[in-house]
C-alpha cells in the first residue's frame, strides 16, 4: 500500500485511469506505442483511434480539442516522433490543448547510434509549451497533470511527454507508489479565468469613448471562453460593426447587420476597407499577426486600438499605443459595456458598413447562382450555406478552402462552428474526424480542395472503420487553384510547362472513396449539388461529395490600402 492508503499500479493502469479521470473520450495514435496501456483503456471505454499516420493523429487530437474544449491526446512510438512534432505546428499556432505522448529508447542507448532514434527535444520546442521527460513511473502523478494543466492554462498550447522507453514500456511496466488521479478539472479549458481589473476597463472605456468610428475584431480566443453573447449584446447595444480573424468565426451569425466579415489577407473587400476607416479598433481574443491585419496595414499603424486578451504577451505585440485589457475576454466585454454609454456616430458608422457588405454580397449573386460547368465554387459555397444544419461544425483546409469558406460561406445559425487550419494544408480531413469524436451529436462537414485530400486521403479507411459520420465537400479542380495565376505570369513570354508546377489529377474521389468503404457522390451539375449535399449530411454516415469545379474563377481578393 502506498502512503496515502492506495494499492500502488502499474504505469499502463495509471495512465489510463488518469485519462478516464481527466475526462478523455479518445486517444489518436499511430502504433507502436502504450500497448498496455491501449488494452487498459478498452476496459475504461476509451476510444482507440489508430490513424494511418502521425500527422493524421495530431489533427485528429486538435479537431476534437477544437470541437470539444476537452484536451485532445495524441501519441507516436519513437521513430514517429519527428512527424507527431511536425503535426503540432497548427495546434500550436492555432493555441488548441493537445498533449503529445511519444517513446524513446531508454538511456543506455542514448548517443550510441541507436536504430530510429534522434533527440525528441529539440523537435517539440518550437511547437510545445513544454515537452518533458518522463523516466519513471513514478514521476507520473506530477507530470501527466502538469502536462494537462500546461496545456489548458492561460493561453492554451500542446504540451509533450516523452515516456522511457520506445513504446513507452518502461513506464508502463514500473511502478506508482502514490497513484493519486488528476483533478477531472484539468481535461477541459478552464471555466474560471483572471478578469481584468477596473482600471482596465475604465481605461478602456474612456478611450471607446473618444472614437466615433469603432469596430470590433474578434478571434479565437473569444470563442475559446465562450463570448459569444456577451460580444453579440455589446455590438447590438452600442451598434458597432464586428470583423472576425478565420478562427473568431461564428462569434456572431454571418449574417447579423453588425457582422462585416472575415479581415486581413483571407478577407472579402469590405471587412478589409472598413477596418480601415475606422478610427478605433478593439481586438478581442485576436492577436493581431500578419494574416488578421493583411500584413499590420489593415488596421493602419498609428490607428488607436484596444486589446482584450488573455494571454499578456500578445498585447501591443504588433501595434503601438495599445490601451491594454489583460483578462477574460468573456468577461471584459461585459464590463466594458456596463461602462459605455452609445454615440450617435457609431449607429451612422454601422449603417454605413452594413450597407457596404450588402452591396458587395449583391454583386456576388450571379456567381453564387451560376449553373457553370463545371461547377463555380462561390454556387458550391451557397450551397453549403444551405444545407449546413443549425448545429453544424463546417472544418475548413487552408489556402483557397478558407479563403473561400470564409469569405463565401454563411453561418447563420447561433448553434453554428467554424474551424480552420491555422496554416498545416491537408489539416482539414483528419481535423474534421476527430472533431466528430468531440462532438458526436453534431453534424461535421469538411471542406477541402483536391490538393489538399491527398495528403491524409487513406484516413478514408479510418472513417469507415469507426463510421465517422463526417461528409467531406471536394473541391476538386485538379490542381493548386490558388497559385495558378502567379505561376502563369512566371511562365509570360517564354514557352514551357506551367501545368507541371500545380497541375494534377483528374482523380475521381467519388469511387475512390466507395473503394475505402465511405459513400461515395459525384456532383458535375449545380443543379444536383443542393439535393446531394441535404442528403448525405441526413443520413449521418460517413461520406464524400466530389464536385468537379472550374480552377480558373479567383476567391476574393483582399482589400488593401496600397490597393486604394
Amino acid at each position: 500500500m502506498s502512503e496515502n492508503g492506495q494499492a500502488a499500479m502499474n504505469g499502463a493502469r495509471y495512465i489510463a485511469e488518469s485519462f478516464e479521470a481527466l475526462g478523455v473520450t479518445h486517444v489518436f495514435f499511430m502504433d507502436a506505442i502504450l500497448r498496455p496501456t491501449l488494452v487498459e483503456m478498452e476496459e475504461l471505454g476509451i476510444k482507440r483511434i489508430l490513424a494511418h499516420s502521425e500527422k493524421s493523429a495530431v489533427y485528429m487530437a486538435d479537431g476534437y480539442a477544437r470541437a470539444s474544449n476537452r484536451v485532445g491526446v495524441c501519441m507516436s512510438q519513437s521513430v514517429g516522433a519527428a512527424n507527431l512534432a511536425a503535426g503540432l505546428q497548427d495546434a500550436y499556432l492555432h493555441r488548441a490543448p493537445v498533449v503529445a505522448l511519444t517513446g524513446r529508447k531508454e538511456p543506455m542507448l542514448r548517443y550510441r547510434n541507436a536504430y530510429q532514434e534522434v533527440p525528441h527535444a529539440p523537435l517539440f520546442q518550437s511547437v510545445t509549451k513544454a515537452s518533458m521527460d518522463v523516466a519513471e513511473a513514478r514521476e507520473l502523478p506530477h507530470l501527466l497533470p502538469q502536462a494537462f494543466r500546461m496545456a489548458t492554462d492561460g493561453s492554451p498550447r500542446p504540451v509533450h511527454l516523452d515516456l522511457n522507453g520506445l513504446g513507452g514500456e518502461i513506464i508502463e511496466k514500473g511502478m506508482v507508489p502514490s497513484p493519486v488521479l488528476p483533478d477531472p478539472a484539468l481535461g477541459r479549458l478552464p471555466t474560471l479565468r483572471p478578469v481584468a481589473s477596473k482600471a482596465m476597463i475604465e481605461a478602456a472605456a474612456a478611450r471607446l469613448a473618444q472614437a466615433k468610428r469603432p469596430v470590433m475584431v474578434v478571434g479565437a480566443g473569444a470563442i475559446q471562453v465562450e463570448a459569444h453573447a456577451e460580444i453579440r449584446a455589446f455590438a447590438e447595444a452600442c451598434k458597432i460593426p464586428v470583423a472576425t480573424s478565420l478562427g473568431g468565426r461564428t462569434i456572431v451569425p454571418t449574417t447579423h447587420p453588425l457582422h462585416i466579415g472575415t479581415v486581413g489577407t483571407y478577407s472579402a473587400p469590405p471587412g478589409n476597407r472598413l477596418v480601415h476607416e475606422a478610427d478605433l479598433v478593439i481586438y478581442i481574443g485576436c492577436h493581431a499577426g500578419d494574416q488578421p491585419t493583411n500584413n499590420y496595414t489593415v488596421p493602419a499603424q498609428g490607428t488607436a486600438i484596444i486589446q482584450i486578451d488573455l494571454d499578456g504577451q500578445e498585447i501591443g505585440r504588433n501595434y503601438p499605443g495599445v490601451t491594454a485589457v489583460w483578462g477574460c475576454p468573456r468577461q471584459a466585454v461585459a464590463d466594458l459595456a456596463a461602462h459605455v454609454t452609445p454615440q450617435t456616430a457609431w449607429a451612422d458608422f454601422a449603417a454605413h458598413a452594413t450597407a457596404a457588405v450588402a452591396e458587395w454580397w449583391r454583386g456576388m449573386e450571379p456567381a453564387m447562382r451560376s449553373d457553370a460547368a463545371p461547377l463555380r465554387v462561390e454556387r458550391l459555397c451557397r450551397e453549403i450555406s444551405e444545407a449546413l444544419p443549425e448545429n453544424a461544425i463546417l472544418v475548413a483546409d487552408t489556402g483557397y478552402s478558407g479563403i473561400w469558406t470564409a469569405t463565401m460561406v454563411d453561418l447563420p445559425h447561433p448553434g453554428q462552428s467554424y474551424l480552420r487550419a491555422a496554416g498545416s494544408l491537408g489539416w482539414a480531413f483528419p481535423a474534421a474526424l476527430g472533431a466528430q469524436c468531440g462532438a458526436p451529436d453534431r453534424p461535421v462537414v469538411c471542406f477541402s480542395g483536391d490538393g489538399a485530400f491527398y495528403y491524409h486521403l487513406s484516413e478514408l479507411e479510418t472513417q469507415r472503420r469507426w463510421n465517422i459520420p463526417v461528409v467531406t465537400v471536394i473541391n476538386n479542380n485538379s490542381g493548386f487553384g490558388q497559385g495558378t495565376p502567379k505561376v502563369a505570369s512566371f511562365y509570360d513570354g517564354r514557352s514551357g510547362s506551367p501545368e507541371e508546377i500545380n497541375r494534377f489529377g483528374p482523380t475521381d474521389f467519388c469511387a475512390l472513396a466507395r473503394a475505402f468503404g465511405v459513400d461515395g457522390y459525384r456532383v458535375e451539375r449545380a443543379e444536383d449539388l443542393g439535393p446531394v449535399l441535404k442528403a448525405a449530411i441526413a443520413a449521418r454516415k460517413p461520406a464524400l461529395v466530389d464536385v468537379v469545379t472550374d480552377i480558373h474563377p479567383r476567391a476574393p481578393e483582399a482589400w488593401s490600402p496600397s490597393a486604394g
